[in-house]
């Protein structure tokens, strides 16, 4: 997760950035650069979040790690054609050729579990993120319960890698969809993450930083609870606020 370099006379910390090629069934689909580890998670999470697979599926990296390749076994529940995405490690959507690739399908979110203001804000610092504390480098995704209970989080140098390791895992596990349960991000709230989020079934989305205008947009559209700056015992509440109490 991270590599020792050595700069002005000192030892450093540094996040490590890695690109992972996906292939389904043999055929090269994505790339994305991330922090190696939960590989496996973040392929099927990331399939999962474009509409291409409905469920688990077995992934692993192949027999030549040098290569940073990770094989996941198809069917895929659509054709992606001719598609092919490049993700850089801060962006979620680069590398789609058109408008309409951008927005994906998500079904109509439950009611929700309703939580209190205070627990809301609390919840980024229930995150775990040994990453970020020995390098300053590494966004994370936690998924919680309507109690406040973090159930795992997931660390990368790509916020969207984050949510992809999380919805990978929680799809490995049989949690997903995730109508009952709390997603909360380290950073700034993107466009990508409330797709992601929807398509996932979560019907809240935390982050410590500020949402855009488009994730606002898009959250209210598919009726995700967005709560931006949850810090210092305090949050804003952007849309649908009938699941926040308080």
């Amino acid at each position: 997760m991270y590599k020792t370099i050595v700069h002005d006379g000192v030892s450093d910390q540094v996040a490590l950035e890695e690109p992972l090629e996906i292939r389904v069934d043999g055929a090269a689909l994505a790339v994305t650069m991330r922090t190696p580890g939960h590989d496996e998670e973040l392929a099927l999470g990331f399939l999962y979040g474009e509409g291409l697979i409905e469920g688990p599926h077995e992934a692993g990296l192949t027999e030549d790690l040098a290569a940073n390749t990770i094989e996941v076994r198809g069917p895929l529940v659509r054709n992606p054609g001719a598609r092919r995405f490049y993700t850089s490690s801060s962006c979620g959507v680069c590398g789609k050729g058109a408008l309409e690739e951008v927005a994906v399908t998500s079904a109509p979110l439950p009611r929700g579990p309703e939580i209190a203001r205070e627990l809301v804000a609390e919840l980024p610092a229930r995150l775990r993120q040994p990453g970020f504390e020995r390098t300053g480098g590494l966004h994370a995704t936690g998924l919680f319960d309507a109690r406040g209970e973090l159930l795992f989080t997931r660390e990368d140098v790509g916020r969207h890698n984050a949510m992809d390791k999380v919805v990978g895992r929680a799809l490995l596990d049989g949690l997903v969809p995730l109508g009952e349960r709390v997603l909360c991000v380290s950073g700034r709230l993107s466009f990508e993450l409330v797709q992601k989020a929807a398509v996932a079934g979560a019907p809240i989305l935390v982050g410590v930083g500020a949402p855009s205008s488009l994730a606002v947009e898009l959250a209210a559209d598919r009726g995700v609870t967005l709560c931006g700056f949850a810090r210092r015992g305090s949050v804003n509440v952007y849309t649908h606020e009938r699941r926040v109490r308080g």
